[in-house]
């Protein structure tokens, strides 16, 4: 399984997933899960994607062809006019790999399972972000509901519920994910290290910010020490329950 978590912020958007996949506990692997496309100046367009590797991977392949060899009466990442555009793209090609491999997939135990998380900027645009589902159809994130998940989303979701809001600077978002993450990874074996981190500032248009953070990463390592210990401090100045 994966992880994958973004934020819509009015400075901008905030992208992460893990790398770690797994197909028992004896065969797990790392593979890229953020993928973004860039025409510096017009659109930045950032992908996530959770489930089953070889369904994101034949979406991704799609999208990546689409790309290669432009054909004028097929829109591509590239030439749609907005995001909402954008996520429709996307969706259709989900479904698209669904009508190829879907009913073969269906007979198994594995079935049709893959979501993802896109996001980015076309031109004077605000940034948006959408949920896409193993159907095709999505949903965007509001200001009432700034963030978006998928995976192994249960762990991280109470910190994200009590501090996510649009106003946050872009850095206090990161700090924000990557705490979401520290409490997967600690509950969940199925999610793990590297992580894949991308910042994204609104209308610049362009990727400027994009980090791996491996294990030993000491920015990490330092606010997961930093957050456990203002947990315990937390509940130790709470009085304690009396009947």
């Amino acid at each position: 399984m994966t992880y994958c978590v973004a934020l819509r912020l009015d400075r901008g958007l905030v992208f992460a997933a893990d790398t770690r996949t797994n197909a028992g506990v004896d065969n797990i692997a790392q593979y890229r899960k953020l993928h973004f496309w860039r025409q510096p100046g017009d659109r930045v367009v950032v992908l996530l994607s959770a489930g089953n590797l070889a369904i994101t991977q034949s979406v991704v392949s799609y999208l990546n062809e689409q790309l290669a060899t432009p054909d004028a009466s097929t829109p591509t990442l590239f030439t749609v006019p907005s995001m909402y555009r954008a996520a429709r793209l996307v969706g259709e090609t989900v479904r698209e790999v669904r009508r190829q491999d879907g009913a073969a997939l269906e007979m198994t135990k594995a079935g049709f399972s893959a979501s993802f998380i896109l996001g980015g900027q076309i031109g004077t645009e605000r940034p948006r972000l959408f949920q896409i589902y193993s159907e095709g159809n999505f949903i965007e994130a509001t200001d009432d509901t700034p963030f978006l998940q998928i995976g192994e989303h249960k762990y991280g979701k109470p910190i994200l519920d009590r501090v996510a809001r649009p106003e946050m600077r872009l850095g206090e978002a990161a700090k924000l994910i990557l705490l979401s993450f520290d409490s997967t990874l600690r509950s969940n074996l199925s999610v793990g290290m590297p992580l894949d981190i991308l910042i994204y500032e609104r209308d610049t248009l362009d990727v400027r910010r994009e980090k791996r953070i491996e294990q030993d990463d000491e920015y990490f390592r330092k606010l997961s020490m930093a957050w456990s210990d203002a947990l315990r401090t937390a509940f130790a100045s709470i009085d304690e329950f009396k009947i």
